[in-house]
């Protein structure tokens, strides 16, 4: 870390004094210069060392601790400096290069395996800096990848006894796997979308919230997986979820319908089967929710309102009565758009676009993947 720094009021009146705009800039005297350089490099990191010294640490593991003398109680008292430790290390691989540079160093393995570390709040913040690491950043996905990091993530996602760890752990995965088609191919094989089951039948709601986006996606990369997470039950469970308490749970569940029942892939016809009936009548309560808001509810309730009449009219081919009722487009609204949904699937990450040739997609039917039980906690 930076050293103690130096006087800065006494820096900027120094700085201020000699540039003052009236008069040419004088040379330094050796002395000033000297007491200058001092005091920016006093302030200076040099990031890699510091990487370096963090990896160091991370390469000691607690059982060599423990043979050094080191006891359980004494580790959980430096438990904290780990903990800073990697909220440094996060700040430092904000910048994709010095991501990169991780596995140059030889930090990224030790960063993984801290993934499996005792202590839950160091598995969870490994998981967040991991989530940095790789997010938008092709060249760590695969380093990741190669370096078998999916595993101990999916480990923690699916069966850690921590929600928080398990929430980090999905929101590391999502991030691993955006446009990395290794990296979908690979969740999909190892039952990633019945972990998204069992993660959405939690009573925790950012958990549910971070799941719902994750499933958005997938079925926008491969739609034909629509009849996957229709096998494993998913439209009962985002039925139940579309009474949430929680906006934006209720939301994405009805995201999630919505692209579930617009789906013709396979040989469907569109809408939800079995589960039309119980759909009509969520959306018939909803509907007569919207209808008692008050105004400034209306309001912030926009994509809720789009998003049932949307709704209503792919499973029921009429338009809601939200339309006759004048609650679709209120006063200086935009006009709705027919397809609410789609925006939602590739939120912008990083400052980085994706570019896939959306015409090179292969359009034929997938053979459905991960019909089975999630594996055993």
């Amino acid at each position: 870390m930076a050293k103690e720094g130096p006087n800065w009021d006494g820096l900027l009146k120094w700085s201020i004094a000699n540039s003052d705009g009236t008069r040419p800039p004088r040379n330094l005297s050796e002395e000033d210069r000297k007491w200058f350089m001092e005091a920016m490099q006093s302030q200076t990191v040099d990031v890699i060392q510091r990487m370096k010294e963090i990896t160091l640490v991370m390469k000691t593991p607690e059982q060599e601790l423990e043979a050094q003398g080191v006891t359980a109680t004494d580790i959980e008292g430096i438990l904290a400096e780990y903990l800073n430790m990697l909220n440094e290390l996060q700040e430092h691989v904000e910048s994709i290069d010095m991501a990169n540079d991780l596995h140059s160093i030889g930090g990224l393995v030790p960063l993984l395996g801290y993934l499996k570390n005792s202590h839950a709040n160091v598995r969870a913040k490994a998981a967040e800096v991991v989530s940095t690491v790789v997010q938008n950043n092709p060249r760590s996905q695969q380093l990741v990848m190669e370096a078998n990091g999916l595993e101990p993530l999916l480990s923690n996602f699916s069966s850690d006894p921590d929600v928080t760890v398990r929430t980090k752990a999905l929101y590391a995965i999502s991030s691993l796997i955006r446009h990395n088609k290794p990296g979908i191919v690979a969740f999909r094989l190892a039952n990633g979308y019945a972990a998204l089951r069992d993660a959405l039948g939690t009573e925790n709601v950012r958990f549910q919230r971070k799941a719902l986006n994750l499933i958005q996606y997938l079925l926008h990369e491969n739609q034909s997986d629509c009849n996957v997470v229709s096998d494993l039950g998913f439209p009962r469970i985002m039925l139940h979820l579309a009474n949430s308490e929680d906006a934006e749970v209720r939301e994405a569940s009805l995201r999630g319908l919505l692209v579930l029942a617009g789906d013709k892939t396979g040989g469907n016809s569109g809408g939800l089967g079995e589960d039309d009936e119980k759909l009509k009548q969520i959306l018939e309560e909803q509907i007569k929710g919207i209808s008692l808001m008050s105004a400034e509810d209306l309001g912030a309730a926009r994509e809720e309102r789009l998003l049932v009449d949307s709704l209503w009219s792919t499973c029921y081919k009429e338009p809601s009565s939200l339309r006759e009722k004048g609650l679709l487009a209120l006063p200086g609204e935009d006009d709705p758009q027919p397809d609410v949904a789609s925006q939602h699937f590739e939120p912008p990450l990083r400052g980085w676009a994706r570019t896939a040739d959306s015409n090179s997609r292969v359009k034929k039917q997938d053979a459905p993947l991960l019909l089975g039980p999630s594996p055993p906690n």
